[in-house]
């Protein structure tokens, strides 16, 4: 009974945020967002398990960690409603087939979408790809970021066992050890001055 009461005051609480704290989403946006929530149902326990698919942990690091976080969880939204707009049954198959809830995503708690007819799967459709639209255009802003995380997934897949690989890799040691070294030193000096400007602010003025 705890839970079932917890549940529902943390849905309350969900509902008004999302009406609340859409400064930057459209209310068709909004709107197009509950629709589909009508579509993809989950259990409210569910839901509110304590388990986010994303994370708001890097979010209380520095705006740079904030900036490529964000532009990560948009590449993976991107690919997330892709994958669900595949799941979507085509026309001439709607009403008969019915999406796994596992394939949508791994990390996703999901159920199976209802089954949809001919006129819902086109309005779903729709509406996923008014959504995917609205990712891609904030993502724009992201492409220096987007850069980052493919080079940071280049370096996930260096071959660790080819000897090729392994001796570039001695040799480059010295220039990025250098490097890495400068960037410690410059991040310290700049951490000093804002610690001396604050210092200066913040002292009393003598008149």
């Amino acid at each position: 009974m705890v839970h079932a009461l917890r549940a529902v005051v943390c849905l309350s609480l969900w509902l008004s945020v999302c009406q609340v704290r859409g400064s930057y989403i459209p209310q068709e946006m909004n709107k197009t967002i509950q629709n589909l929530l009508q579509h993809y149902k989950i259990p409210v326990r569910e839901r509110f398990n304590g388990r986010p698919v994303f994370s708001r942990d890097l979010l209380n690091g520095k705006m740079e960690t904030k900036v490529v976080f964000m532009g990560a969880v948009l590449d993976t939204y991107k690919k997330l409603i892709e994958h669900m707009m595949k799941q979507v049954p085509s026309p001439h198959i709607a009403g008969t087939q019915v999406p796994s809830a596992s394939a949508v995503a791994p990390a996703v708690p999901t159920a199976a979408p209802g089954t949809a007819s001919n006129a819902e799967a086109g309005g779903l459709r729709k509406e996923l790809d008014y959504i995917l639209t609205k990712i891609k255009f904030l993502k724009r802003h992201y492409n220096e970021q987007e850069t980052l995380l493919h080079g940071l997934q280049k370096l996930r897949d260096i071959k660790m066992d080819d000897m090729v690989v392994q001796s570039k890799a001695l040799w480059e040691l010295p220039w990025l050890y250098e490097e890495a070294s400068t960037l410690i030193t410059r991040n310290k000096e700049r951490r000093r001055r804002r610690r001396q400007t604050r210092k200066f602010k913040t002292r009393p003025q003598l008149h």
